[in-house]
């Protein structure tokens, strides 16, 4: 086998390095109807998964005493959760993809990564919300509403706050 020659590009897992993405705001917006998109079928496969797993516990702690339908049923919903939870799982690997996170996977809250005075900051976006309106410091749970003198391609500064 040969080896790669561009090994100095790989960190000691293995695997090739990401470079920080950094998104500005007019691209945060425009990802945003793909994201919307894809929050929404999370969101929804979320709930979804809610409801089998209630009825998975139900039909699990009483599976000896189960009948010939329920017993289907049971096998059927072990099925569902199982297809339902690698659903979920590629929709999330979807958004890491984009290189985005998503914070909340029950209101569909997504953080898209910037910088703001020279600090790690996100955008940040929820599922019913009209577009991006948010952003925060990187450590911080409290969204704040983005001013509009935010402009796009203006650097991004903060009037009186940290």
């Amino acid at each position: 086998m040969s080896s790669s020659p561009n090994r100095a590009s790989r960190h000691p897992a293995g695997k090739p390095r990401k470079p920080d993405l950094t998104l500005d705001l007019p691209t945060a917006r425009l990802m945003l109807p793909l994201v919307r998109s894809i929050v929404a079928d999370i969101v929804d496969t979320r709930h979804r998964l809610t409801g089998l797993s209630a009825e998975q516990d139900a039909l699990d702690s009483n599976r000896r005493g189960l009948g010939w339908a329920d017993r289907q049923r049971r096998y059927t919903v072990h099925e569902d959760v199982a297809q339902a939870e690698k659903h979920l799982t590629g929709a999330v690997a979807e958004l890491s993809a984009l290189g985005l996170t998503l914070i909340d996977s029950t209101v569909g809250q997504v953080d898209f990564p910037t910088r703001i005075n020279g600090r790690p900051a996100s955008f940040s976006w929820r599922l019913g919300e009209e577009g991006v309106g948010h952003w925060r410091y990187a450590g911080e749970e409290h969204r704040r509403p983005i001013p509009t003198d935010w402009q796009p391609g203006a650097p991004l500064r903060t009037r009186g706050g940290p």
